[in-house]
C-alpha cells in the first residue's frame, strides 16, 4: 500500500500509473483474477507480453502489485494486486504536473464509474438483486458530511473482504459515493452555499 505521506513527485507518478489505461487494465484483471503472468496478461488483454511485462514492472514500482515469488522462476514471472487506499490531498495544494496527472486519473474513472452507473440501471432487478442504485438529497452541516462519510468508510470496512478472505458466494461489487453540495446561490430568497 503506497505510503499516505507521499510527495507531490511521488503522488505526481502514482496518478500517472494509475492514469494509463492499460496500467488500469492489469489492476482490474488482477483484481478480478487474483493472480496473472505477462503472458496470460497479454492474451486477455490483446497486448504482446513485452508490453505487459513493462507495465507490470512500472505497477510494482508503484507498490500496486507484487511477485509472487513461489510462482514465478526463471523469466515467467507471476503477479497480484497489492491492497491499495490513497486520498487525493486538496487540489489547491497541488503543484500544476501533479494536478495534470490526478485530473489524467479522474477522467480515466468518470468514464468506468458512467459505464457503472449504467449498468446498474441496465441490471437492477428490484431492492433483492445484486445491481442495486440509490439516490438520495438531504441537508448537512459540513460536520455532518464529514461525519457521515467517516461512516460511510467503516461501513465499507465492516461488510467488504480482501479476496482471499471473502466467504462463499462472494463476488467483487463496485462501490461509487459521492456528495456534492447545491451551487452557491440563492432558494427562495435566501443564500445558500457556504
Amino acid at each position: 500500500m503506497p505510503d499516505p505521506e507521499l510527495t507531490s513527485l511521488e503522488r505526481t507518478a502514482l496518478y500517472k500509473s494509475l492514469g494509463n489505461p492499460l496500467r488500469r487494465r492489469i489492476l482490474d484483471y488482477l483484481g478480478r483474477h487474483g493472480e496473472a503472468n505477462s503472458t496470460v496478461l497479454a492474451r486477455e488483454l490483446g497486448e504482446s507480453s513485452g508490453t505487459t511485462s513493462y507495465h507490470l514492472r512500472k505497477l510494482a514500482d508503484q507498490h500496486l502489485i507484487e511477485e509472487i515469488a513461489e510462482k514465478s522462476g526463471g523469466r515467467e514471472r507471476w503477479w497480484r494486486a497489492l491492497p491499495f487506499s490513497h486520498t487525493t490531498p486538496d487540489p489547491a495544494t497541488m503543484a500544476p504536473e501533479e494536478l495534470a496527472a490526478a485530473e489524467g486519473v479522474a477522467r480515466l474513472r468518470i468514464e468506468m464509474d458512467t459505464g457503472l452507473y449504467l449498468r446498474a440501471h441496465k441490471e437492477y432487478a428490484g431492492p433483492e438483486g445484486w445491481a442495486q442504485v440509490q439516490r438520495s438529497g438531504n441537508w448537512m452541516t459540513r460536520e455532518e458530511l464529514l461525519d457521515f462519510v467517516r461512516e460511510y468508510r467503516a461501513l465499507l470496512d465492516r461488510y467488504g473482504h480482501a479476496r482471499e478472505d471473502a466467504p462463499d458466494g462472494a463476488r467483487p461489487v463496485h462501490l461509487r459515493f459521492y456528495a456534492v453540495p447545491d451551487a452557491v446561490g440563492e432558494w427562495q430568497g435566501e443564500p445558500t452555499g457556504p
